[in-house]
């Protein structure tokens, strides 16, 4: 038997390994039995040129065997196994991967995908097992060899028997303590969980002895039922992955049944993506838009991300790095050949090759989206019901920077049409000579639809987007224009929808009023930035406007988040000189400035009120309608 230490680097790196890159110690089964899959992939290969080795493909397995008693996991495979200098090199060495080694060596193309990695991968099995044993025989050799190791103290390396070729790892659980309870990994269930979540996909079948219980026969009638234990050797992964099948394999109930068991959903999603890469970036992608939000998808507890996986074993649960977060409603799975499963996600932040991956993710998601709005309105309006607020905060987020991508998916109610429509069909519909692009901000459809403000723009005849989430000014501010026409809201200071007659008479009239509104502005203080004549009222007799970028409902908005800071919009307070209370106003101003005041002050509340907005003080607005009343 000959004693090694490990060198002082590897004794580091696996104290390292240990406490700090795998953050869930049940990834100890993944790694061993993908480096298992590795050495029958190995061996496999090998056959294609070399008919001594005996074995199809089909007599490939991986075996699991857990003795309670003793706190052993073990884990057999009938590949390739080890000769000593490939145990001294693979397991002595942390961090050496024989798999890429052997790759290399054997100039294998891209149709052998080798997906162990003997290295870091195979000691995270000390995460749970306080000693290591493996026992391996490799292909052509007579002689077997066992590597035992308690950890970074080092390890032994002796001559052992073992009747057939390949490899096993014997698990010493660590025992229990205060914090820590290693006994669930002795468990059945446990250990069928583990390979059910990370290697339900191994080409090979992933085998176990399952303890089943059942009742004896011959149990009398009218005695209490007795049961007995039996075993049976049950193979615990399905090991075809859907993405891999082809796509005429496949029924649209294979895709949405998969999806329910796989996400823990019970409506069927709206649609599938199941798409095939090869080139720049080698992978499968079958992706998924949920018929219905999560109920903390908009929240701060919400993980996106999709599953990721190298060669069919999961390195990753939500990989973020796949989605943009505008379309983070994405749920499914990337499983790439070009990816290295002990792969970090510090290294996954700068990998080449899942960028690459993630940009053309990005551009199907869309091109599908894109696809059914166009093809199947409804099932997109449903689509944007649940998730097109999270679009439009897209297009805010970022200074815009998306907005490209995602202006043609918006939607908005149409005045003229009475339901949804998108930028596109509004300005298709755009009246002769109109520059703009109108909307209107409200809490709902009804309140909007009896806006003041809207009045003017409606008479002219052109169409008003209804604007009902809190998001959806800020994203149009950020978009500016669509298709050259800029976005005006309809309570803009400039709508500039007058005739050159009627701008006239207006000046005309400002002028006529001015002690008039200057009497009005000094009872309101600054409370209004100007008091003026409006040209958009119709059948009202007052409105409030707003000067500058900062507008009503976005003062709402911005004052309504928990913050210190408070905005205040230049708000402008407009009168119809048409309307019967206007000339009351005139007359006040030469008789009764007290009694103006107390107009003036009703005719905000109303405008505010009229806006949705609170009033400053109730009891004095209850106080001023009942001195009327009298």
């Amino acid at each position: 038997m000959e004693t090694k230490q490990f060198q002082a680097e590897s004794k580091r790196l696996l104290e390292m390994m240990i406490h700090s890159i795998y953050t869930h110690k049940e990834i100890f089964l993944r790694e061993l039995i993908s480096n298992a899959s590795d050495a029958m992939d190995k061996l496999y290969f090998k056959s294609l040129s070399d008919n001594n080795v005996g074995h199809s493909r089909d007599e490939f397995e991986i075996m699991l065997t857990v003795n309670k008693d003793a706190r052993t996991i073990t884990i057999t495979d009938n590949g390739i196994g080890m000769t000593k200098d490939e145990l001294e090199n693979n397991l002595g060495i942390i961090a050496n991967s024989g798999s890429l080694k052997f790759k290399s060596e054997n100039k294998l193309d891209e149709d052998v995908d080798i997906i162990g990695q003997f290295g870091v991968g195979f000691y995270s099995a000390f995460m749970i097992a306080k000693k290591v044993t493996v026992r391996t025989r490799a292909f052509g050799s007579d002689q077997a060899y066992e590597w035992e190791s308690e950890g970074v103290d080092g390890y032994t390396i002796a001559e052992c028997d073992k009747e057939t070729v390949g490899t096993e790892i014997i698990l010493t659980v660590k025992d229990d303590a205060e914090e820590e309870s290693y006994s669930e990994f002795l468990e059945q269930y446990r250990l069928q969980g583990i390979v059910k979540k990370y290697s339900d996909y191994i080409r090979y079948p992933i085998k176990m002895e399952m303890k089943h219980s059942r009742r004896k026969e011959g149990t009398p009638e009218g005695e209490a039922p007795e049961f007995e234990d039996y075993f049976e050797i049950e193979t615990l992964n399905s090991m075809v992955p859907l993405w891999k099948k082809n796509k005429n394999e496949l029924k649209d109930e294979d895709y949405n049944q998969f999806y329910k068991e796989k996400f823990y959903d019970y409506t069927d999603p709206l649609l599938h993506i199941h798409s095939k890469s090869e080139g720049t970036a080698t992978y499968n992608a079958l992706l998924y838009i949920p018929a219905k939000a999560p109920y903390d998808y908009y929240t701060k507890e919400f993980e996106k991300g999709l599953q990721l996986f190298a060669n069919g074993v999961m390195i990753m649960e939500k990989c973020a790095d796949l989605l943009p977060d505008y379309f983070s409603f994405v749920r499914g799975l990337v499983d790439s050949e070009d990816l290295s499963l002990n792969i970090s996600r510090e290294m996954l932040q700068h990998d080449r090759q899942l960028k690459i991956i993630a940009k053309a993710i990005e551009k199907s998601v869309k091109n599908e989206l894109t696809k059914m709005l166009r093809n199947d309105r409804e099932q997109y309006e449903k689509f944007f019901e649940a998730f097109g607020l999270q679009l439009k905060f897209g297009v805010y987020n970022g200074y815009g920077m998306n907005k490209d991508t995602l202006k043609d998916l918006l939607l908005f109610h149409s005045s003229s049409e009475n339901k949804l429509t998108t930028l596109e069909e509004y300005v298709s519909r755009m009246r002769e000579g109109q520059t703009c692009i109108y909307y209107a901000t409200g809490e709902t459809i009804a309140r909007i639809d009896h806006l003041p403000q809207t009045e003017l723009v409606k008479d002219k005849g052109f169409e008003i987007l209804y604007l009902t989430e809190n998001v959806d000014e800020f994203a149009l501010k950020m978009m500016h224009d669509y298709d050259g026409k800029e976005f005006k809201s309809v309570s803009a200071s400039d709508l500039n929808l007058e005739t050159e007659e009627e701008k006239k008479e207006i000046e005309k009239k400002s002028e006529t009023y001015k002690d008039l509104f200057s009497s009005m502005k000094e009872s309101l203080g600054d409370k209004v930035a100007a008091v003026r004549l409006s040209s958009r009222l119709k059948s009202h007799p007052v409105c409030l406007t707003s000067d500058g970028e900062l507008s009503l409902e976005m003062e709402k908005v911005l004052n309504a988040m928990p913050t210190d800071q408070k905005v205040k919009a230049d708000r402008v307070l407009e009168l119809n000189a048409d309307h019967p209370v206007f000339a009351t106003l005139t007359a006040l101003a030469e008789t009764d400035k007290e009694k103006l005041a107390t107009y003036t002050s009703l005719l905000y509340n109303q405008a505010l009120l009229i806006e949705g907005m609170s009033i400053e003080d109730p009891v004095a607005f209850s106080n001023a309608i009942c001195e009327l009343m009298k």
